[in-house]
């Protein structure tokens, strides 16, 4: 037999380890208590979770990786993974096996779909603190004689009430932490929440024992009422503030891929398809393929990439190159899907759909940027490795030391301080302040324009004091605008920009609407045109009052018999 080596694609196994084939981490064949037996080749699991579904499904996991630039997108985001440890890999959403945080797509949806574990998590929080609101009055009756209700509620009374209402507030909203604790304890992998559970589950558990069995503690620990402290209020609090934390972090992370979704979005959900016999059909995006003839309307976004096989337009390419005048475009010109056509109608060749799409290899590097692990995460997971351990170890110091040292009842303040030092000290924000801040910085990035390559390349941006920019003309506002007018002797300013604006009204190009809005900003008087003529990518030329009147580029001019010479030196500055 076989040991086996498969696990997630482009990683390779530590030395004496294989793969589970399932999740994709590192286990070792010799301690690990789960493998199945498949085609004569055993398989070793990190977890009874990933032997089960591989069980249901081997070839699912056995089937070879799609070959680079083939993965569709639909698959690539039915696939899970978690934000700290990027090496996990699962079929369905679920918790990770190492810290225990909620599983996230490996690409986000185009649209914003709401999170099943968010609304379970915030149904949980509400109903925890609900039930955990009287634990907390009757709770403190007893330190407020004021308030009256002692007198409607003997002390007996009152730790049966508080198990009522506490005990559904652990036991069901609360479960998902418990649970979470024990498989860390199960994997060997402390986190938070073996913090988590170990408070809460002692505080409940000794208070628990208190009212169902109070014979069992020693006479010196009975209260005043002759009842057993009990510690219901602090585990229902606990479970209400640990589940407003993971509602405050779910929330967080499903905002951070709305600037993917955005990204996403620029493409048009669906394409106009010419037929064989000419006709054109609205299609869905999805329906597109290498080689469909597509027609771009004015306005429309590309659905797209490919070749351009008629017409002539502008297209704002500004998404993908950060330049604001539009380019143009004609037969043999290559188009972007996502970017926006201009005023032209332009009839194209699909070469490059889904997956494939720079749109969608943008988006899918961002999405990777935003998983990768920057240098300082090593160091918080070192810290991590050690700081949960030694925590545990606190707490039993600190019981210890009360049972010994500490006054009567010795044993209620020796766990009151170990359960507080277990909650107290439990590094939430050590293990998701990086990971959280490199996930906002790289999706504000994107929704900015800005992508960035990896967390180590955001990481070390911070020390950057210099920026040199290449091309100056990226450095825009993202529309073009009249920053002056360079006449001739023979003319005046007023009078250039008066002609050109009145020829330019009638122009579909992209810097048109600049000049004639400079003109309307001086308050020109604008002229009636005649003979209009557009020459595509060179210019437009009329009759204004009677004159022949022309804007363009150099060619345009020189084709019309135009010296430009005393400007040139002036234009090429």
């Amino acid at each position: 037999m076989l040991a086996s080596t498969a696990g997630a694609p482009g990683e390779a196994s530590k030395p004496g380890t294989v793969r589970d084939p399932v999740c994709g981490m590192s286990v070792d064949p010799r301690s690990s208590p789960h493998r199945f037996e498949y085609a004569g080749t055993v398989r070793y699991f990190c977890c009874a979770h990933c032997l089960t579904r591989f069980a249901a499904d081997p070839e699912r996991y056995l089937r070879p990786p799609p070959a680079p630039g083939q993965a569709d997108a639909a698959s690539v985001a039915l696939m899970y993974t978690c934000p700290m440890h990027p090496q996990v890999r699962r079929g369905a959403p679920g918790s990770c096996p190492i810290c225990g945080m909620a599983l996230e797509p490996l690409t986000p949806a185009a649209q914003a779909v709401p999170s099943a574990e968010l609304r379970d998590m915030t149904r949980r929080c509400w109903i925890a603190a609900a039930l955990a609101l009287p634990v907390v009055v009757l709770s403190m009756t007893a330190h407020a004689r004021a308030a009256g209700l002692h007198a409607a509620f003997s002390p007996r009374l009152s730790q049966w009430v508080q198990l009522l209402f506490a005990t559904p507030a652990v036991l069901w909203a609360g479960w998902p932490l418990l649970l979470r604790g024990w498989d860390s304890v199960r994997q060997r992998s402390l986190n938070m929440f073996s913090l988590i559970a170990l408070g809460v589950g002692a505080a409940y558990v000794d208070s628990l024992a208190a009212t169902l069995v109070p014979r069992l503690f020693p006479a010196r620990m009975l209260a005043v009422s002759g009842t057993v402290p009990v510690y219901y209020e602090a585990a229902a609090v606990i479970t209400v503030l640990v589940l407003l934390g993971q509602v405050l972090e779910l929330r967080a992370r499903e905002k951070t891929g709305s600037a993917l979704r955005a990204l996403l979005n620029l493409a048009p959900k669906s394409a106009h398809r010419v037929r064989s016999d000419g006709g054109d059909e609205e299609v869905p995006l999805e329906q597109v393929h290498v080689g469909d003839r597509l027609r771009i309307r004015p306005g429309d976004s590309l659905p797209v990439d490919g070749v351009v096989l008629e017409g002539h337009s502008a297209v704002n390419e500004s998404m993908v190159t950060g330049e604001s005048v539009p380019v143009e475009k004609q037969a043999g010109a290559q188009v972007i899907g996502g970017t926006i056509n201009g005023a032209g109608s332009l009839l194209m060749r699909a070469e490059k759909v889904g997956a494939q799409t720079l749109l969608a290899r943008i988006v899918q590097r961002v999405s990777e940027a935003q998983r990768s692990r920057a240098p300082i995460q090593h160091l918080a997971d070192v810290v991590s490795a050690w700081f949960v351990p030694a925590v545990i170890g606190a707490a039993i110091v600190a019981f210890v030391a009360w049972m010994i040292l500490g006054p009567p009842p010795a044993f209620a303040y020796a766990l009151v301080a170990a359960v507080s030092v277990l909650i107290i000290a439990c590094p939430c924000a050590l293990g998701l302040a990086t990971p959280m801040s490199v996930m906002v910085g790289l999706g504000q990035g994107a929704s900015a324009g800005v992508l960035i390559k990896d967390a180590d390349a955001l990481e070390r941006l911070e020390k950057v004091d210099t920026l040199v920019i290449d091309k100056t003309g990226t450095l825009t506002e993202g529309r073009p605008r009249v920053s002056g007018v360079v006449p001739t002797r023979d003319f005046q300013e007023r009078v250039v920009l008066t002609l050109a604006a009145s020829l330019e009204r009638a122009s579909e190009h992209p810097l048109a609407g600049a000049i004639v809005a400079a003109a309307q900003h001086r308050a020109l008087p604008l002229g009636e045109i005649a003979h209009f003529r557009a020459v595509p990518g060179e210019g437009i030329t009329a009759e204004l009052d009677g004159q022949p009147v022309a804007v363009g580029n150099a060619k345009l001019l020189a084709d019309l018999g135009i010296s430009t010479a005393a400007l040139d030196g002036q234009a090429g500055e």
